[in-house]
């Protein structure tokens, strides 16, 4: 199709749209089920879940349930095994999982029982007892009742699992994006909080919610007192990242492009701390740490008035990495130009967008929920180094959409998801017309849906 949108038309900013389907089709959900969850690499958890053999979980997307257990020591994707969650005899779901829960977990697991007929599997996914096998005249072969294995992989500290087994392995289908966020090693960071909700749009809907900082103006406007938010995103093939832009070559930084730049106003020692601690304080204490705000804080007690913003800068990243130091929280040492090349988020497809520091990172998941184009469990999470024997226990919490279980800055794209949903269903709307500078993250999204499904949905050039 000659007016498809490419990968280098995104680098050209040519302006795009493409069909509401992806969002309101039943059709399209269907094929999904199909065409893009058994067949992508999805995260499904972190290794700090799953710490000793036995440890078990559920990981449940659209119609499919997989399970995934350690079967040894070591944080290798050998020490795990993936399987599809139902029993070969007659279709039973090994592990129960009811509608409406985050997942199903345990631990100290030996063997998977079918509650049905009892048939039973090692962790090794081999079938160990069938009642009454004579049955079957011996003609039973260990291939035709062993569990159907998954594919698995670690990266990032993250475990992600792919149903295909003919799929390319998950460090190529990181690619560059892996490779700039390893330097910030996520594998050791820990959580600092976990919530989740059902939400009522369309997964594809709540994950474009927090994949541009083009929004801020008009959703988050208390902010723009603290901060500007001009912003670009470019596309990395599967993956995308979102970056703040400035037209200001005064502000303009290895650092500017993320979390830890200069706010607005003649001060930068106070703009700064103003910005972050707005930040930290409205986004459920985490886009920040503890350590950068009160870094900050001290800014205009130890630099002089009139300070250039790069020297600003510069001075509370020194002073904040020696007081972690201090705590105990080593920071890794990330090149200036990987910095600079990093941005502020990064939008993993499908389903994953990693907000990232040095050593903080806020991140969301979404996935559909059952059959309803219209509704989808959603995820968002707070990463952070914490010294040796500080890491706070945590748990997914099943948290109502509200500003007071998730910030007044969470609570305000709440605000927003359900309604671009119900927008989109009106005979009115002629169809998307994202910002090609500022939202090619959300274009990149589903030209790689269109890819995956079969050119469905997949973005075209927006003629005149």
């Amino acid at each position: 199709m000659p007016n498809v949108i490419t990968a280098e038309d995104m680098d050209a900013e040519v302006l795009a749209t493409y069909p509401t389907d992806a969002f309101l089709s039943r059709e399209y959900l269907e094929a999904e089920k199909r065409l893009l969850w058994p067949k992508v690499w999805q995260m499904v958890e972190r290794l700090e879940d799953l710490t000793e053999v036995g440890d078990w979980l559920t990981y449940n997307v659209a119609e499919e349930s997989v399970i995934v257990i350690r079967i040894a020591e070591g944080d290798g994707a050998e020490a795990f095994n993936a399987f599809h969650n139902v029993c070969p005899h007659r279709g039973r779901q090994l592990i129960s999982v009811p509608d409406g829960v985050h997942s199903v977990r345990g631990n100290g697991r030996k063997n998977f029982i079918c509650g049905f007929h009892g048939w039973t599997f090692n962790l090794e996914g081999e079938n160990t007892y069938i009642l009454d096998p004579q049955d079957w005249d011996d003609k039973l072969t260990p291939e035709m009742t062993c569990l159907s294995t998954i594919k698995l992989g670690i990266w990032g500290g993250y475990i992600y699992i792919n149903m295909d087994a003919d799929c390319e392995p998950l460090a190529k289908y990181m690619g560059r994006a892996g490779e700039i966020l390893d330097h910030f090693e996520l594998s050791k960071m820990r959580y600092k909080w976990r919530q989740w909700a059902v939400y009522p749009c369309n997964w594809k809907t709540a994950i474009e919610a927090f994949l541009e900082p083009y929004h801020v103006a008009g959703t988050h406007t208390q902010l723009l007192a603290y901060g500007n938010y001009y912003a670009l995103s470019k596309q990395y093939g599967w993956h995308s990242v979102s970056s703040y832009d400035t037209r200001d070559t005064e502000f303009k930084m290895n650092e500017s492009s993320g979390t830890t730049r200069a706010g607005v106003g003649d001060d930068p020692r106070r703009s700064t701390y103003e910005l972050i601690r707005e930040n930290y304080e409205t986004i459920n204490f985490a886009a920040s740490t503890e350590t950068l705000v009160n870094a900050a804080s001290r800014l205009v007690d130890e630099l002089p008035e009139g300070t250039p913003p790069a020297e600003v800068i510069a001075h509370w990243m020194k002073s904040a990495k020696v007081d972690d130091a201090a705590r105990g929280v080593v920071w890794p040492e990330i090149p200036g130009e990987i910095m600079a090349e990093a941005g502020l988020a990064w939008g993993l497809f499908p389903n994953q967008n990693i907000l990232h520091g040095v050593t903080f990172a806020l991140c969301y998941r979404v996935r559909p929920y059952g059959d309803d184009p219209n509704k989808c469990l959603f995820e968002s999470y707070a990463l952070e180094r914490f010294p040796d024997g500080e890491v706070p226990q945590s748990e997914w919490v099943h948290a109502e959409p509200t500003g007071e279980n998730w910030g007044s800055v969470l609570a305000q794209d709440f605000s927003n998801m359900e309604f671009v949903q119900k927008g989109m269903k009106s005979s009115g709307f002629r169809g998307p017309m994202p910002n090609p500078h500022q939202e090619q993250k959300v274009i990149n999204l589903h030209r790689n849906l269109g890819r995956m499904m079969e050119g469905r949905g997949a973005p075209t050039k927006l003629l005149p």
